[in-house]
């Protein structure tokens, strides 16, 4: 009888399959927000070095301009107009949009399903080079795109993960000097601009030694190793000015409960976010610049502890950390905890924690984080009229947490991806004007709902003067069923309707 290893072709099929599984698991886990592990040394040299005038976006003009609702040029806003004054305040003033550096820059169109598809000018060898470029030159090129990218559309914020920007050594000591020359660099091209960080962040999720969390691991040693590379992210983030720092935990939570003590987890999760708050307010000196944390439910963990605004601040609450944090959320993840994103902006404005929004949505009949760019103006018209009545952000702003579609494989779809977002979001904050009017039709019917409250009884009540007794009495008093209006629903779609069209 003839086994598998006694065949050479079973034997040739076994590896290939393999070496494809190895190769698409590899992918899986640099792809996204990760980054590739270099090598600290590539051989060969390229005499040419950084050209410091090249251009990535040679086909778009210097700035995108501002055409018009009527104008038909992809390479122009048509509702995006910077000095516009929304409700008394520049119209760039209310969104402050930042560009993200792992989506915009970083992303190759891999997934969990197939190979990198883009092939982006800024990761080509050198020119004149016949070799793979050293991974600085590439980390400084890629950086010169990002600030390109930035000047053509007219933004001054941009976040980072730490191990986006900067190449991963052989040892910590290694990847934070690579770290510390690439952060240098930034602050020269920021030198003389109006550009900087809206958040940094670390990269606590795409390691090996983070599959089992960061704050949240069982091993001390992945515990001190986060402390650690969160400290540097940090330093980075107050070197180039940035204004918050933002924290993602994409492994912090469960994938098997029956092993995971969840009381140890969430614990050491807060002494970890005590030491962080300790080092950025008192050691850096950032008080008044807000640290932030992101809320997302699962993926790729089964389910992480800030599964959606209300648990996060019910934790940030448990742990006394409520004053220290507010939340930056996330349209696409909101989706995911079975939210909508309006829900989730509400909820933190309700609750004073705010702090900055993820502006991107998912695929409703795609299952994961798909991350595209928003481009309905009802959703954005309904995100923006929480930060509107919020009087918008201070500090924080709307990050493009968005990518192009695996199969953009164009330089300038990243240019019209983002002009539509900024699109997007500029008729939304207009059409947010309208809706929160306050002697507007929708606001009028959302006052009449709850006008029975501004009576006496209603104003003790809130006051906290009155009790179970008192309202008994008045309860006994009442002849026939409570009184209960309509509430309108069909009448609040139509008004949203003929605001946003």
């Amino acid at each position: 009888m003839c086994t598998k290893n006694d065949n050479p072709e079973f034997y040739f099929r076994d590896v290939l399959a393999a070496t494809v599984q190895f190769l698409l698991i590899a992918l899986i886990l640099l792809g996204g927000r990760s980054t590739p592990v270099y090598a600290a040394v590539v051989d060969g040299t390229c005499a040419s070095g950084l050209d410091n005038n090249e251009v990535f976006w040679p086909d778009a003009p210097d700035v995108i301009p501002f055409k018009g609702a009527d104008s038909h040029d992809p390479l122009a806003f048509r509702h995006y107009n910077a000095t516009e004054t929304v409700l008394g305040r520049p119209m760039k003033d209310w969104l402050r949009f930042s560009v993200a550096f792992w989506h915009s820059i970083r992303n190759d169109g891999s997934d969990p399903f197939g190979f990198p598809t883009k092939r982006w000018p800024w990761d080509a060898p050198l020119p004149g080079c016949d070799v793979p470029s050293p991974p600085m030159d590439l980390a400084k090129r890629r950086m010169r795109a990002l600030f390109e990218l930035m000047r053509k559309l007219g933004v001054d914020l941009w976040c980072f993960h730490d191990r986006d920007i900067a190449p991963r050594g052989e040892t910590l000591e290694e990847t934070n000097a690579m770290l510390d020359e690439i952060v240098e660099y930034a602050a020269e091209l920021q030198h003389g601009t109006d550009i900087r960080p809206l958040w940094g962040t670390a990269q606590l999720f795409a390691e090996p030694h983070y599959m089992h969390g960061a704050a949240t691991s069982p091993s001390v040693d992945v515990f001190v190793r986060a402390a650690a590379q969160v400290k540097k992210a940090m330093d980075a983030t107050k070197r180039l000015g940035g204004e918050n720092f933002n924290f993602w935990g994409g492994r912090e939570g469960y994938a098997f409960l029956p092993t995971t003590d969840l009381k140890t987890e969430r614990t050491h999760a807060a002494v970890f976010f005590k030491m962080a708050r300790d080092y950025w307010v008192k050691d850096l000196g950032q008080k008044g610049r807000p640290l932030l944390i992101e809320p997302k439910p699962q993926e790729p963990s089964k389910h992480q502890y800030d599964w959606d605004v209300g648990t996060t601040a019910g934790f940030l609450r448990e742990f006394g950390l409520e004053k220290d944090f507010k939340l930056n959320v996330e349209c696409n993840h909101a989706t995911l905890a079975g939210h909508s994103c309006s829900h989730e902006v509400e909820t933190a404005v309700a609750m004073g924690m705010l702090g900055g929004l993820d502006a991107n949505t998912g695929d409703p009949q795609v299952g994961w984080d798909t991350d595209q760019f928003m481009t309905d103006q009802r959703e954005a018209a309904l995100v923006l009229s929480a930060i509107v009545r919020s009087n918008g952000f201070a500090p924080g702003g709307i990050n493009f947490d968005a990518k192009t579609r695996r199969e953009s494989t164009d330089v300038n779809d990243l240019l019209y991806a983002h002009i539509g977002g900024m699109d997007a979001m500029a008729l939304g904050l207009k059409l947010a004007a309208k809706l929160v009017d306050p002697g507007g039709a929708l606001e009028r019917v959302k006052r009449e709902r709850y006008s029975s409250w501004t009576g006496d009884v209603g104003a003790k009540i809130e006051r906290g003067e009155a009790t179970l007794v008192e309202l008994e009495k008045l309860a006994l008093a009442h002849e026939g069923e409570p009184a209960v209006g309509s509430g309108r629903q069909e009448l609040a779609d139509n008004i949203i309707a003929a605001v946003v069209g």
